[in-house]
């Protein structure tokens, strides 16, 4: 049987179809991918991500312990701000990314990618010392992402909370949205501005039509799952299971700006860490543009000059640049901008070229 979150039984009043997704039923689409990825980039979409998890980590000894399990420093953190970080094994491999929410002195909520669940509170579990106490949450919370241009005028509408001065990485726990209780945050996966609003599972449908009927006139529309990984795709924003696996360090996967390897505490991976950002990694994640016809799909084998140097770990036709492109995890010699190589698409050998990324950033505001 594959899980369901508690807005399932609304997907089809908005047309959506679903799949199975890392043993979840979720909406590729409701109406196409690139409908909804345009109206992410120029309006607004809604998403549903009640799949993802959450754990509470709470006690007086919760700082460090997330400091020795984390790659950045969370000391850094205050009540009411966020964190994006790595949590690595021994030899840098990443056991997932994942935000860091500080809710108070002593009480943080880790949101970590939904396949990964039971793997990281295992290995969170495994390192627990002093007074932790850690609490999964995930059955209990849904998760809805309000993202685009727009974000900020649908949900204006919906609460009375000044939202142009939360500033990124930033919440309010506790925030009045339609009438419903939430932890509200500035935070994303498309490249674009954006909330995410952390709420009960029994007021998740009613916040969902509440958002789509406030932003009628704001062009907002429902997103599936497709159009969420072509908008984090073209902002180089890493999927775990891709461009960050237990096989792949931060650094390699061009996360290094969230490894502190220069905090006073030690954490899992710091060696390896350190010495790759010092000296650099072996391989190196770098964006892909084709130059013959042809899409790079995961796992299709990069070469130079025939021989193995990497391969593909996210490609598609992108909908905002209108051209094939992909990132590549690459060895580091072959990564200059503007170096020619070949994919192996179907057996056969396509030229492509090493680009800059991220492939899309968002116009700055005026």
């Amino acid at each position: 049987m594959l899980k369901r979150t508690p807005l399932y039984d609304v997907y089809k009043e908005y047309g959506g179809k679903t799949i199975d997704f890392g043993g979840w039923e979720l909406p590729v689409q409701f109406s196409s991918i690139k409908e909804e990825h345009e109206a992410v980039r120029t309006k607004a979409g809604l998403f549903d991500v009640s799949h993802m998890g959450e754990v509470e980590v709470s006690g007086k000894d919760a700082l460090s312990f997330l400091q020795k399990m984390m790659t950045n420093d969370v000391a850094d953190l205050n009540p009411g701000s966020a964190l994006y970080t790595a949590m690595c094994y021994p030899d840098g491999g990443t056991v997932d990314d994942l935000l860091i929410y500080q809710k108070s002195e002593s009480c943080y909520l880790l949101v970590i990618n939904a396949s990964n669940i039971e793997k990281d509170i295992a290995w969170l579990t495994e390192h627990a010392e002093g007074d932790v106490t850690l609490m999964n949450q995930s059955d209990g919370i849904s998760l809805l992402a309000v993202q685009g241009p727009n974000a900020q005028a649908v949900l204006a509408k919906l609460t009375e909370r000044d939202l142009s001065s939360l500033k990124p990485f930033t919440f309010i726990d506790g925030a009045d949205v339609a009438g419903r209780q939430v932890l509200l945050s500035r935070t994303g996966y498309t490249g674009e501005d954006g909330f995410e609003l952390y709420c009960r599972n029994e007021d998740a449908v009613h916040l969902f039509k509440e958002i789509l009927t406030a932003g009628e006139n704001e062009g907002i529309v429902p997103c599936g799952l497709g159009a969420r990984d072509t908008l984090r795709f073209e902002a180089k924003l890493a999927l775990y299971g891709q461009e960050l696996t237990k096989d792949i360090t931060p650094i390699e996967a061009g996360i290094g700006f969230a490894v502190k390897h220069k905090k006073d505490s030690d954490f899992f991976g710091k060696s390896v860490l350190s010495e790759q950002k010092e000296k650099g990694a072996p391989r190196k994640l770098v964006g892909l543009e084709m130059i013959e016809k042809g899409i790079p799909r995961h796992g299709y084998a990069v070469k130079k000059d025939g021989a193995l140097i990497g391969e593909v770990t996210t490609g598609t036709q992108s909908p905002t640049l209108k051209k094939n492109i992909g990132l590549a995890l690459i060895k580091t010699e072959f990564s200059g901008i503007g170096t020619e190589v070949e994919v192996e698409i179907r057996k056969k050998t396509v030229k492509a070229k090493i680009v800059r990324t991220p492939f899309y950033k968002r116009p700055k505001q005026s």
